[in-house]
């Protein structure tokens, strides 16, 4: 039987809270923020949980965590 493979990219834009609940970060924060309002550049901040309809996709790709 093959080991079972975490993806990549997956490991690296996701991680659990103590609770098991899976965080991310927010997106658009990378490049022309000067075109971005204050408020979505301050509401950026930080992680935030994974929405529910997405946790079991993203586990998918994290088998071994």
């Amino acid at each position: 039987m093959p080991k079972m493979k975490t993806k990549s990219a997956a490991k690296k834009r996701f991680h659990f809270s103590g609770t098991g609940k899976l965080i991310r970060n927010f997106a658009k924060k990378r490049h022309c923020l000067f075109c971005k309002t204050q408020k979505m550049k301050r509401q950026a901040r930080g992680t935030t949980l994974v929405d529910t309809n997405d946790v079991k996709i993203v586990k998918q790709f994290l088998p071994n965590m």
